[in-house]
């Protein structure tokens, strides 16, 4: 069976890119609907969905590298998770008793702490639970930074934003860069015959390292002071003074709406909040952006398909959310009593969902393929 061609993902270039913005509103889609849940089940499935579109969507630029490195700092973290549930106890009480460790006596102004004593069964299940939706989150956002522009992000910021966003974005781009350079370095080394191990090669190879992040951050700072980076136009006081207060009053709208989405108790009045923060915080950055004096050379179009990958993301986040509204327990096994955790079937095709963008966003063309 062949697909017609207009249902063909066409391969990316310049003119349809997707936006970058909208593979952060489906990462973090799926990082909503991953502090929802507690199931394992569910967990791996919400990994698996992010690393198949990583797989099929992933370019050869350098910050499409560090997904691997979020994967295994989500596995540090769950893996961390399990020694201090060892080490320091957990409230969870348990029957399945596997192992009794020395217990290192403390003063009774730390009571409800304890180094060493009982661990259960129960206990490190919970943990296990707990550091895997921390992983999982992780994950999520790694899957943004491996397929988002940083620099066509920026580029799509809001004007009021441009600053900050500058600092963002090379915090973003620096480590994926670095560990390129890293790389760059060892395989000319052994290809000289050097060794690439030990400290005295991890010397020789950190300077020139250092001195590459250098003179690229200078070719930064003088390109955009070339390109006029920093001028501002004067506003009156009043534009400034409620450009403050929207931004700050949206900004705290925001919080205090994404805090009731995440918390058990709070969605009722989360969403009426987290939007009307977002509005608030839209206007501010709009009137903020009056400040600003910078024009855009060809800016990015959301499209079609960059609403598809958002719409894909939030669907999952909303259908997740509404399913832990009605049937709490399919997302939430429970540790006491023990009982294996179930795959609800509802909440699985909704994070099937998040699968859209592996087929309707572009299709990155390697450098071979493109000659």
């Amino acid at each position: 069976m062949t697909v017609p061609e207009w249902l063909r993902a066409p391969e990316a270039n310049r003119s349809n890119a997707l936006h970058a913005g909208a593979w952060w509103v489906w990462a973090l889609g799926l990082a909503t609907a991953a502090s929802r849940t507690t199931n394992p089940l569910l967990l791996g499935l919400l990994v698996g969905v992010a690393g198949y579109v990583v797989a099929a969507r992933r370019t050869d630029a350098p910050w499409a590298r560090s997904y691997g490195a979020f994967v295994r700092l989500g596995l540090f973290v769950l893996a961390l998770r399990l020694v201090f549930s060892v080490v320091l106890g957990s409230p969870i009480p348990g029957t399945h008793l596997l192992v009794t460790l020395p217990e290192l006596p403390l003063p009774a102004w730390v009571q409800g702490i304890r180094i060493g004593g009982r661990v259960t069964a129960e206990q490190l299940v919970f943990a296990l639970y707990e550091g895997a939706k921390l992983a999982t989150l992780l994950i999520c956002l790694g899957a943004a930074n491996a397929l988002a522009n940083p620099a066509r992000l920026l580029k799509s910021l809001p004007a009021a934003l441009y600053e900050a966003g500058v600092a963002v974005v090379v915090a973003m781009t620096f480590a994926p860069n670095m560990v390129a350079d890293v790389l760059r370095l060892r395989t000319a080394r052994r290809l000289r015959g050097r060794p690439t191990g030990g400290v005295r090669a991890v010397l020789q190879i950190g300077l020139p390292v250092l001195e590459g992040a250098l003179e690229r951050s200078v070719a930064v700072a003088a390109s955009m002071d070339a390109r006029g980076y920093g001028r501002t136009a004067a506003v009156p006081p009043a534009v400034r003074h409620t450009t403050t207060a929207l931004t700050l009053g949206g900004l705290l709208g925001v919080c205090a709406g994404s805090y009731g989405l995440l918390a058990a108790e709070g969605a009722g009045y989360g969403l009426p909040v987290l939007l009307g923060g977002f509005a608030a915080a839209l206007a501010g950055l709009w009137l903020g952006g009056r400040r600003q004096v910078r024009t855009r050379y060809r800016p990015d179009r959301w499209g079609v398909r960059a609403w598809l990958v958002a719409g894909s993301g939030v669907a999952v986040a909303a259908l997740v959310i509404l399913t832990g509204s009605y049937d709490p327990a399919a997302l939430r096994p429970g540790v006491v009593p023990l009982t294996a955790p179930v795959l609800p079937l509802w909440p699985a095709a909704a994070v099937l969902v998040g699968l859209v963008p592996a087929f309707t966003a572009p299709v990155p063309v390697s450098p071979e393929e493109s000659r």
